[in-house]
């Protein structure tokens, strides 16, 4: 079978011998165009996959390659629409044993997520922004803003949806039974029922695992594995460990009697650091004071500013000016809202103040943003 690429009316180029079997995996990459509103997008007729034998293929689903045989799963196909909202980061699935993949997307239709999960994958969510679930036999894991949770396909489908109306913003990392098998061996113990059931290749009595709040450590784990801090060289071995790192914290589950009394202080001290993260991401305008989050979480305002600032390193309201900077660059580069909107939206009712802040951040004024200064590039 020959497979070529069209990227313009006359331009027909074919793809090198071998290529189709990974064409499901690397057409994202050579053209993506958005089916969501909002996203810079690739015109759908300037782009198009002409083969000598046709394919008709379902998302999820194993393409025939000609000879009465099904190729390797492809997920590409579910991500179709998404575009490039959907941006596979490092790994590969079926080589590494692991992938690591960043969604960014505004669904204007609840979204199926389900075709994209590999047959015996179990595969951890990180959830930052959007709605949604995954199904299976015996259980449910619902996703909101700002949690972690995993799930196991064997061999039957699972149902997954996403909220239509919504931007969901979140980072997966796929893992295969294999490398878990050798990476996690010796620890099955410890391991969550649905990990050991997968490490171990049998059917779980549930498909879904535990949902547990994201950390303020955990979410800037999200943002290095965009932007890692290793050259290129030494990316492979960066991202295993990373993959591993993840692996260990959300799988791995120790008796409850075995906690520490320092470690259950630890933990209680970070649960409410990440409830004073969420109580100001819910109206960065109009944010509670110290002593109102204070009375909502039920402890000293000293003593919650002592801790943050232990946990997080910035006192409350720095890290409040942080999200504020954050939020404020993201209205900017969707190209919705000018200087002035901006800056209202998070809070700011000086412009003078705001572009001060912005600057001290971002390395530029806000008027020139998104512009790629030195700041914006680490």
């Amino acid at each position: 079978m020959e497979i070529s690429v069209c990227l313009a009316a006359g331009i027909l180029l074919p793809l090198r011998r071998g290529a189709e079997e990974r064409v499901g995996e690397d057409l994202p990459k050579l053209a993506r165009y958005e089916f969501f509103a909002d996203y810079p997008r690739i015109p759908e007729r300037l782009f198009e996959m002409r083969a000598t034998t046709s394919i008709s293929q379902k998302p999820g689903q194993a393409a025939s390659n000609g000879t009465g045989k099904k190729n390797a799963f492809s997920e590409s196909a579910a991500w179709r629409d998404v575009g490039a909202g959907w941006q596979p980061l490092f790994g590969s699935f079926r080589g590494v044993g692991y992938s690591i993949e960043w969604h960014d997307f505004l669904a204007k239709r609840d979204f199926d997520w389900a075709a994209s999960f590999h047959p015996g994958c179990l595969e951890l969510c990180l959830n930052l922004e959007g709605t949604g679930f995954v199904e299976g036999r015996g259980g449910r894991t619902d996703f909101v803003p700002g949690v972690a949770g995993f799930y196991y396909r064997n061999n039957d489908a699972l149902k997954a949806e996403r909220k239509s109306g919504e931007r969901h913003q979140f980072l997966t990392v796929e893992y295969a039974r294999p490398f878990l098998a050798k990476h996690l061996a010796g620890t099955e113990a410890t391991l969550h029922p649905v990990v050991r059931a997968a490490v171990e290749g049998k059917t779980a009595e549930s498909t879904a695992g535990l949902v547990t709040k994201l950390t303020a450590a955990q979410q800037q784990i999200i943002a290095t594995l965009r932007q890692p801090p290793v050259y290129q060289t030494a990316q492979a071995v960066w991202y295993q460990c990373k993959a591993l790192e993840l692996a260990v914290t959300f799988f791995m589950q120790p008796p409850p009697e075995e906690e520490f009394f320092c470690t259950r202080q630890q933990r209680l001290a970070q649960e409410r650091v990440e409830q004073v993260i969420f109580l100001l991401k819910q109206d960065l305008a109009e944010p509670p004071s110290l002593e109102e989050l204070g009375r909502q979480i039920g402890c000293s305002h000293f003593y919650l500013s002592r801790i943050f600032s232990n946990h997080t390193g910035k006192t409350i309201t720095q890290y409040l000016r942080q999200m504020r900077m954050e939020r404020a660059a993201e209205l900017l580069r969707s190209g919705e809202y000018n200087v002035t909107e901006a800056a209202m939206e998070v809070g700011y009712s000086s412009p003078s103040h705001f572009s001060q802040a912005f600057h001290e951040t971002f390395g530029c004024c806000p008027g020139l943003y998104p512009l790629k200064t030195p700041t914006q590039q680490r």
